[in-house]
């Protein structure tokens, strides 16, 4: 114990990571630590669909509301979408109680790394952190407690979005233009290949990751769609040089009434051109490759 009070492990140097610190001077407060003994592991309630994509200002990313426990809705308002720091956020999936621990965390990680340093962290070290972090999961990820977040920012020196994603093990890959991970990804993956332009503003950006949430939940049991008589719409936040920002649920909510107007007459969503280019430049193209 040291003279003001302190154990000696809170004032001896060491790295700049909280989570190394915390393994050290009190490893029971990790996500999971408890569970990792092993048995058997009871049905909990796990978080779904969770997009992301980039546009020309930044990236937006959106997640349903619904938690599921086997064929059960265990939550219809949980929260998968966090701001991570002033210029990054993190979506969840997976096992709701680790994966909520696990962005408290990180966002301490964070905050602990620019006090430490005197700087903020870059993007890909941001990322390359969450990454460590899910790998330490990796005992529970065996016993079925699955965390797959999806990480997205604002990178400063590059000036531009971006989007990472991880695997159970921890194996982080950038993602290029959009990407989706949960029960109904594979839904909102397809739509988002025919709504999603790069170079479409934020407005139009958030309505096609909205559009991808409504098909999503159109064919998964697990997405949550929006809840009209309750008022429970998707989380939506958006990173661009300005920083993090959330959608409030008057905005989004304008935005759902829309596209609940238009599927009454589409209920399959907006329909995407067949052809991009014109009759004539489509002519020419052909007749080049025939040369």
């Amino acid at each position: 114990m040291s003279d003001i009070g302190l154990p000696s492990d809170f004032l001896r140097g060491g790295s700049s990571s909280f989570t190394e610190f915390l393994r050290r001077v009190a490893p029971e407060q990790l996500p999971g630590r408890e569970l990792a003994g092993g048995g058997q592991v009871p049905e909990v309630p796990h978080g779904t669909t969770i997009v992301a994509a980039t546009c020309a200002d930044g990236v937006v990313m959106a997640g349903d509301r619904r938690a599921t426990a086997g064929s059960m809705i265990a939550q219809r308002d949980i929260e998968k979408v966090f701001g991570a720091d002033d210029l990054s956020m993190v979506g969840i999936a997976g096992s709701a109680g680790i994966a909520v621990e696990m962005v408290r965390l990180f966002r301490v990680e964070l905050e602990h790394y620019e006090k430490i340093e005197g700087t903020l962290l870059s993007l890909e070290g941001k990322s390359n952190r969450l990454a460590s972090m899910i790998r330490g999961n990796l005992a529970m990820a065996m016993q079925g407690l699955v965390v797959v977040p999806l990480f997205a920012g604002w990178d400063a020196q590059a000036a531009r979005g971006r989007i990472f994603s991880f695997d159970a093990t921890g194996g982080r890959y950038e993602e290029h233009g959009f990407h989706t991970v949960g029960s109904g990804s594979v839904f909102a993956r397809g739509s988002l290949k025919k709504l999603h332009d790069p170079g479409h503003d934020i407005d139009t950006t958030v309505m096609a990751l909205l559009q991808s949430l409504h098909d999503a939940a159109d064919d998964d049991s697990g997405t949550g769609g929006a809840d009209l008589q309750r008022r429970i719409f998707p989380v939506v936040m958006t990173a661009t040089a300005d920083g993090v920002r959330r959608l409030s649920d008057d905005e989004v909510g304008r935005r759902v009434d829309r596209i609940i107007t238009g599927r009454h007459l589409r209920p399959d969503g907006p329909a995407a051109p067949v052809v991009t280019t014109s009759g004539a430049d489509a002519d020419d193209h052909g007749e080049e490759e025939a040369r």
